[in-house]
């Protein structure tokens, strides 16, 4: 625009034709430009014959009728697909139904929807406490929470209410899906369909496939996120799939950073700055830290691993600071505008958890942290690529920028590790090993294997094809 005011023509169109060339040839350029075409080969399931049958999908029913399955039960309705939402009782039902109705006044008050097409899609959504009203639909979404008993009790229970050919799914971030499938006598028709919350706004849906998932479920399932407008990832059944599994090593580092001398602050700084839609310490309050502590109860103390990487959140905890929902949790929280502020007393207790763990505190730089951060994902990563739970680099990338804010610019953790070099990579998880021990920081083996070979997990996705 300065150059259309300052130059002559001719001088201006040259100077346009440079910062295009200039833009062309950056690397966020390249990183756009890699998601655009990742999203849409993650669409596309390896050795998966495209004359695979697409089952119909005209009713859906859900389990469960609080944020999370009220959120799906949206994408259905706003897709014109009707929908039977079950939960316990009537007075959660309408809770239930009474959250929805209040969010589609938000985007009616926004302008994103007009009221007759709040009316037409409320009129889509019915509450009920009865599973034989699931009957006779196509697909059924379980969305209670965390409890790997009380999601077996329910798919045996829908086993004996749903027709044949009913696929059932669960919206699981991290169970076993082949242990729910178990519950059933048709563990062909049980797969994974993870919802990222809120359900109705984040376009991530990760389909995991268990072990005896039908090639039609799995075809059905990918056709389907396309129709409610999400961008699906297929993944492999483990422990938290492809993103979660990522995020407790990214989540680690965040909280041994915390203990050994940084700050909230300065965490969640340095990872926004780099261009992370929040860091990760804000995002702990946001979630509640609370959904964590209730997780780790569960948990034998081999399997909850290093106390220093929970030890923080647990002591905010038994203080009742659950994050934004009670005002406090690492920070301090307006209670109007949910603005938040730094808490003196929740340094005293980072401290305090550092001496009781015998860890001396110490400046640490923007750069270690950066580093400690964005490594851990790629080297968790790479395991998931030699393990097969995720089909190609690209959809790691995929299910990072859109399900848990990874800047696009930089094209998702695989696609960066790439632009930065694996060797540099390789070179500093080894540097972190020697200060902070192999229990942490052992390089995975793809990557030992791609910087003996010279090789980009670009190039390694390109040989497995």
């Amino acid at each position: 625009m300065e150059a259309a005011v300052k130059l002559p023509f001719d001088k201006g169109l040259a100077k346009e034709l440079d910062l295009f060339i200039e833009c062309l040839l950056s690397s966020q350029s390249a990183a756009l430009r890699h998601m655009f075409f990742a999203e849409r080969r993650a669409t596309k399931v390896q050795n998966l014959s495209k004359d695979t049958p697409i089952r119909e999908i005209n009713s859906i029913g859900i389990i469960g009728g609080g944020t999370m399955g009220g959120g799906i039960a949206m994408n259905f309705a706003n897709a014109g697909i009707p929908v039977k939402l079950l939960d316990i009782d009537q007075a959660a039902v309408e809770r239930g139904l009474a959250v929805i109705d209040k969010n589609y006044s938000i985007s009616m008050k926004k302008g994103k929807i007009t009221e007759p097409q709040k009316t037409h899609c409320l009129s889509l959504i019915q509450g009920t406490t009865d599973y034989s009203d699931l009957v006779e639909v196509d697909l059924v979404i379980e969305a209670v929470f965390e409890n790997v008993t009380l999601k077996k009790e329910i798919f045996s229970k829908l086993d004996q209410y749903c027709k044949p050919g009913t696929i059932l799914a669960t919206n699981t971030s991290y169970q076993d899906i082949d242990q729910i499938a178990a519950a059933t006598n048709r563990p062909e028709n049980v797969i994974g369909l993870h919802f990222f919350s809120p359900a109705n706004v984040m376009k991530l849906l990760e389909v995991v496939r268990g072990s005896k998932s039908a090639d039609d479920v799995i075809a059905t399932a990918m056709r389907l996120a396309k129709t409610i407008k999400k961008v699906p990832v297929l993944a492999g059944n483990c422990y938290g799939f492809i993103g979660n599994r990522m995020l407790r090593p990214y989540a680690r580092e965040a909280q041994l950073c915390l203990i050994e001398g940084a700050t909230a602050e300065q965490i969640d700084t340095v990872m926004q700055s780099w261009g992370m839609a929040m860091g990760p310490i804000a995002v702990g309050d946001l979630a509640g830290l609370d959904i964590g502590h209730k997780a780790r109860e569960g948990l034998s103390e081999a399997e909850k691993g290093d106390p220093k990487t929970y030890c923080i959140a647990d002591a905010l905890v038994e203080m009742g600071r659950l994050g934004q929902k009670s005002g406090a949790g690492y920070y301090r929280y307006d209670p109007e505008t949910r603005a938040r502020t730094s808490d003196p007393e929740v340094q005293a207790i980072i401290e305090a958890q550092a001496k009781a763990h015998g860890i001396e505190r110490r400046d640490i730089s923007d750069k270690e942290i950066l580093n400690r951060l964005t490594f851990a994902l790629i080297n968790e990563g790479a395991r998931i690529l030699e393990e097969g739970i995720a089909q190609r680099p690209s959809d790691i990338d995929v299910a990072y920028v859109y399900g848990y804010g990874f800047p696009p610019h930089r094209g998702g953790p695989m696609f960066y590790a790439d632009s930065i070099g694996l060797k540099k990579i390789y070179d500093t998880i080894c540097t972190f090993r020697d200060q902070h021990g192999e229990a942490n920081w052992t390089p995975a083996p793809l990557l030992v294997q791609l910087v003996k070979e010279g090789k980009t997990f670009a190039k390694w996705a390109d040989d497995q094809r």
